[in-house]
């Protein structure tokens, strides 16, 4: 900030004195008011960082698995307390594995409105497969990128005066292009800042809940119904065995008159 003050007054005393060294006393006189004021509004600003209070910003999230024997009416129940508790269902799917049928929900809920949430949800839940609820404190974090934020609108302004100031082309370019990054910086930190808000604001609730099926590979089949089966495997397979000796036949003739004339040839041998 120092360094900007004293490109400020370099930049002012040109225009102050105009270049008559007649005019350089009283032209440093008048900057020194401009540097004191400047110095106390930047003392000003950083005493309200150490002073701004904020509440503790609390990131709160919850996973939950139970087993369910309606997953219809579990659903319905789940988007009845949705309305209630003024939260809303981000992401919803559904899917089945080798034994049940389940519903996956991720929903946004208001911080405050959490804790009743569960406490409804968990009411009609013999027992969890899993249940993690997790709090993490981002206070700091928030405060520091706040802190950083009011620092480069500053920052911002300070060179929007120099700005104001400047006579030379190369100093307004110079000065437009630390401003865009200035700026970009702080874009960026916003985004930061308002991720983090959104996170605290609205908690996040992972919700999966199944229903049991019978699996089709273990389903009871009776004794005659094995045996028919079995009959017409074999018969597949007789078929099958056939089918590959049709697609073989040259080779099969081959073979057998190979086995003929030799056959022949010992017969003769022997007589």
């Amino acid at each position: 900030m120092k360094t900007i003050i004293a490109y400020l007054s370099f930049l002012v005393l040109p225009l102050a004195c105009g270049g008559n060294p007649d005019y350089e006393n009283s032209a440093a006189g008048e900057t020194m008011p401009i540097m004191e004021e400047m110095d106390s509004k930047i003392a000003i600003n950083d005493s309200t960082f150490e002073a701004t209070d904020l509440e503790n910003k609390i990131i709160r999230e919850a996973s939950l698995r139970y087993e369910t024997q309606d997953l219809k009416t579990t659903y319905e129940q789940i988007l009845s307390g949705l309305k209630k508790h003024n939260a809303y269902l981000q992401n919803d799917s559904e899917g089945k594995d080798y034994n049940s049928i389940y519903k996956h929900l991720t929903i946004r809920i208001p911080n405050k409105n959490f804790d009743a949430f569960l406490n409804e949800i968990g009411k009609d839940v013999a027992y969890f497969d899993r249940k993690e609820i997790s709090s993490k404190d981002v206070t700091a974090e928030f405060i520091d990128l706040s802190a950083r934020i009011k620092a480069k609108k500053i920052l911002e302004e300070r060179y929007l005066e120099l700005l104001k100031k400047a006579v030379k082309v190369s100093e307004i370019l110079e000065i437009e292009k630390e401003l865009s990054a200035i700026r970009e910086e702080i874009e960026a930190k916003e985004g930061q800042l308002n991720y983090l808000q959104n996170k605290v604001s609205l908690s996040t609730i992972q919700i999966e809940f199944y229903k049991k099926v019978a699996n089709a590979d273990y389903a009871t089949v009776s004794y005659g119904t094995k045996m028919w089966n079995a009959i017409k495997s074999g018969w597949n397979g007789i078929s099958s065995f056939l089918i590959g000796l049709l697609h073989i036949w040259p080779f099969i003739l081959i073979l057998v008159a190979i086995f003929i004339y030799v056959r022949k040839k010992l017969k003769r041998k022997n007589q």
